[in-house]
């Protein structure tokens, strides 16, 4: 066996697996031992659970001797991003603060991968909490790109989707508060998707996931649309300790996905609210707008009659600075002083919220996400770049400086983790399209579209109607067919 087989969609490894043409052991262990060869160049992963893994595949390879039914995933190897807890497994959420935590329970969905017949190979890597659209960490260095080993893989899901790209495994759980799917999904040429607010539940984790100001959801990362839509209906769907938002309908996201996206109606806004984009981007952004139009969409460009930029600082300085500072001092005996500068100046901030902006803050949000309801009763889907700029080089931050996108270096570790750095770079640049869907709990991916001139990947990202995972799906896996990005491969 190759690592060639480690790039096949996961439909057919599953159909390798059912077949006895290849053991989910003989799988696991290709997995692993590309970790093995990968993990010193790209350091995706803070833990490799090797014994868990191998006897979760020998348990599988039993079933599949004894022609027994398999679960939905059918022996495929995935992984967990260490914000999320794994029984017996430490829990470090990108922080040195965490100390030796082991997790003593299953997060929901992992309980559900596991269900399922999923192998878990390990915990990706992450910045510290998931505060950040790059992954530096104290913990290690830098989650890095594997189309170019100098730049970062994008965050905060960086880890699950260096690990995709490499071919450890075929699909990969992340989470997304402001883009932390989407964006590495981007940078690293590969399918993210996250679901409306509520489609997964999360409350093992100790963060309730249906909190309004909470915009952090679960989702997974993967080479090919219809992976991404196997892992999303096994981790979606209510749980008996469910929480008051959480959808209680449990829909099939695995039917009906070849349907099409004919007489769609596709919204492009102009400039997205006064967005700024790098030229690059945009040319390449534009020209795979119109394949859609080949697709049989109907595309119309819209002009917003609200400001994103009146609304980045009321959002996220009084509620999502405040939510996590109460997060942090409600489930964590935190050291501030082990925090990156950023983090600690986060929670800092989030404390001297008054409540007089924090309720004008969230009936703010209440409006915007009934503006934005009104738009989806005429359109499907809304179409945008995923991130505004290329893939950028680790240590670099990108900065908005006099109306323009700036990226300088930044080559002092005090500089570089200095609030106006990260708060600029995370919320006005890398989010600055992914964070709306956040804010307005709809549905969204980032679909591969092209290349830089030096060979960096680029997204695309629709966004859909509440409940409307199954239509980003079709419409995803029709512009899949005609722009197979599959052929291309980082060379790691």
């Amino acid at each position: 066996m190759t690592k060639e087989l480690l790039f096949k969609s996961g439909k057919e490894l599953k159909k390798l697996i059912k077949k006895k043409e290849i053991s989910p052991v003989e799988l696991t262990k290709l997995s692993l031992k590309r970790i093995e060869e990968t993990e010193p160049k790209i350091n995706a992963f803070f833990s490799i659970m090797y014994e868990q893994a191998i006897s979760k595949a020998k348990e599988i390879e039993s079933k599949v001797l004894k022609n027994e039914k398999l679960g939905l995933l059918g022996g495929l190897p995935t992984s967990i991003k260490d914000l999320e807890p794994v029984k017996d497994i430490q829990v470090t959420k990108g922080s040195l603060t965490t100390g030796q935590t082991i997790a003593d329970n299953d997060q929901i969905i992992v309980e559900r991968i596991k269900k399922e017949d999923g192998i878990i190979l390990g915990k990706t890597s992450c910045p510290e909490f998931g505060h950040s659209g790059s992954n530096e960490t104290k913990l290690k260095d830098h989650c890095r790109n594997p189309w170019n080993l100098e730049y970062t893989s994008g965050g905060s899901s960086g880890g699950a989707a260096a690990s995709v790209a490499v071919g450890v495994n075929t699909v990969a759980q992340g989470s997304d508060g402001g883009g932390s799917v989407r964006i590495p999904a981007s940078f690293c040429g590969l399918f993210g998707l996250i679901g409306t607010q509520g489609r997964i539940p999360r409350r093992h984790a100790g963060i309730m996931s249906w909190l309004p100001v909470n915009y952090s959801r679960i989702g997974p990362i993967s080479w090919y649309v219809e992976d991404s839509a196997l892992l999303f209906e096994v981790m979606s769907g209510p749980h008996p300790e469910n929480e008051s938002m959480t959808i209680q309908e449990k829909e099939n996201f695995l039917i009906n996905i070849d349907k099409g996206i004919k007489g769609k109606k596709i919204a492009i806004p102009y400039k997205f609210g006064t967005r700024i984009v790098d030229d690059e981007v945009n040319e390449i952004f534009n020209i795979n707008v119109k394949l859609f139009e080949k697709l049989g969409a109907n595309l119309e460009e819209i002009k917003f009659d609200f400001d994103l930029n009146d609304l980045e600082q009321p959002f996220h300085k009084y509620l999502m600075h405040t939510f996590s500072s109460c997060v942090n001092e409600i489930f964590y005996n935190i050291d501030k002083n082990k925090l990156m500068p950023h983090v600690k100046n986060t929670i800092e901030r989030g404390s001297k919220v008054m409540a007089k902006d924090y309720a004008k803050a969230l009936a703010q949000l209440m409006e915007y996400r009934f503006k934005m309801e009104k738009i989806f009763t005429k359109y499907d889907f809304i179409i945008s770049p995923t991130v505004a700029i290329p893939p950028h080089k680790c240590n670099e931050r990108p900065n908005i400086i006099d109306g323009k996108i700036d990226i300088s270096y930044i080559d002092d570790i005090e500089m570089f983790e200095k609030n106006n750095y990260d708060y600029s770079s995370w919320i006005y640049v890398l989010a600055q399209f992914t964070a709306p869907f956040n804010w307005s709990g709809n549905p969204a991916v980032s679909i591969p579209c092209g290349f830089t001139k030096k060979g960096m990947p680029i997204g695309l990202q629709l966004a859909g109607k509440k409940r409307g995972e199954l239509s980003l799906i079709q419409a995803s896996i029709e512009f899949e067919k005609i722009k197979p990005w599959h052929q291309h491969r980082p060379r790691i």
